[in-house]
């Protein structure tokens, strides 16, 4: 009796168990498909349109009645070519000749340099990533088919520097002390879903592959929303000292990301296109992402605490690099902003 009553119990347990770990799965999924909740101080709206005009700074520059588009000043001064990375690649994967290489090296340098005043630890992390890592700050499932896959070894292709860099303190217990954890990274950025809707998308507005020099900070939760608005002034610096008229956006719960509480979008005024185009988005992730990501500090009550995330693009080089050819366009050439002046080692491009 006793015997068989616990071979029964063991072979339920064992079910049970199973049931168990199946069930907790597929809750882990679901939560998995949560999107953050957003901050008090974000509008309510349903998308663009509804997000407001928090600040604008500079004026439209005049520009000569010859004025063009980027895409066709690249083809005139020959230093970026689509046409050539279409054959090497495909469309969205353009090649950066002469003074359109040294010009994005430039601006790469500049914006890590400013970074590092500003107190950010420069950091070079892969820009392949595990599933986990897309797990970890929330890109997977929600982005699933917008970033590259490698099938044979289950990776992906970064679509932000933001993954390796906050993944580097996945399941990682941070000593208060150590607060705030600074860091930036440049690396190559690859989406999927580029070039997909006609004309917006023409020339740099819209890439597979792109340049990025990423902010990423880890903050106590009492000090974030203090921290987003010195990562989005840091952001308006570097707008401000390439002399590209711009403005901030708070953006409306409906035009946020999955992963966010509050994001501030900037965008630049491209002069010869007459709109306005998105150049970084600074954002507070609150507990979202460290919650996935078992980010935690011991407090001073000697319990586990989630910590709070952010980060934001300081910058991302495509539409910067649009604004500055269209913005700078006079009858003699293209004239460099001073500050990259130094990096270049040219002023005009002719």
């Amino acid at each position: 009796g006793v015997k068989a009553k616990t071979a029964d119990l063991k072979a339920e347990g064992k079910e049970l168990g199973e049931a168990l770990s199946s069930y907790e799965n597929k809750l882990k999924e679901l939560l998995y498909t949560i999107p953050n909740v957003p901050n008090d101080n974000v509008p309510e709206g349903g998308g663009a349109d509804d997000n407001e005009v928090v600040y604008e700074h500079g004026s439209t520059p005049e520009l000569p009645e010859s004025a063009v588009p980027h895409w066709e000043l690249i083809k005139t001064y020959d230093i970026i070519d689509f046409d050539l990375g279409n054959k090497i690649t495909g469309a969205g994967f353009p090649v950066y000749k002469g003074k359109g290489a040294r010009l994005q090296r430039a601006m790469v340098n500049f914006f890590l340099d400013e970074a590092t005043k500003a107190g950010y630890v420069e950091v070079q992390p892969p820009i392949v990533i595990n599933e986990d890592s897309g797990y970890g700050t929330g890109q997977l499932p929600d982005k699933d088919g917008q970033m590259y896959h490698i099938g044979e070894e289950n990776f992906f292709l970064i679509p932000t520097a933001e993954v390796p860099i906050t993944n580097m303190y996945r399941d990682v217990i941070v000593d208060a002390k150590d607060l705030p954890v600074k860091h930036v990274g440049f690396t190559p950025c690859f989406r999927r879903e580029a070039g997909s809707w006609g004309a917006h998308v023409r020339g740099l507005n819209r890439l597979h592959q792109f340049d990025k020099v990423e902010i990423v900070e880890i903050h106590h939760p009492d000090n974030s929303y203090e921290a987003l608005d010195r990562m989005c002034k840091h952001v308006q610096g570097l707008l401000e000292k390439l002399g590209l008229q711009y403005r901030v956006l708070n953006l409306c719960g409906g035009d946020m990301g999955f992963t966010s509480a509050q994001t501030f979008d900037m965008e630049v005024y491209s002069a010869a296109q007459k709109k306005w185009l998105e150049v970084s988005s600074v954002s507070n992730f609150e507990t979202f992402q460290a919650n996935r990501l078992k980010l935690r500090y011991r407090g001073d009550d000697n319990k586990m605490h989630l910590l709070h995330t952010l980060n934001g693009s300081a910058l991302a080089l495509p539409r910067i690099l649009a604004a500055i050819l269209e913005n700078n366009q006079s009858e003699d050439g293209i004239r460099i902003p001073e500050v990259l002046v130094p990096y270049t080692g040219f002023d005009m491009i002719r």
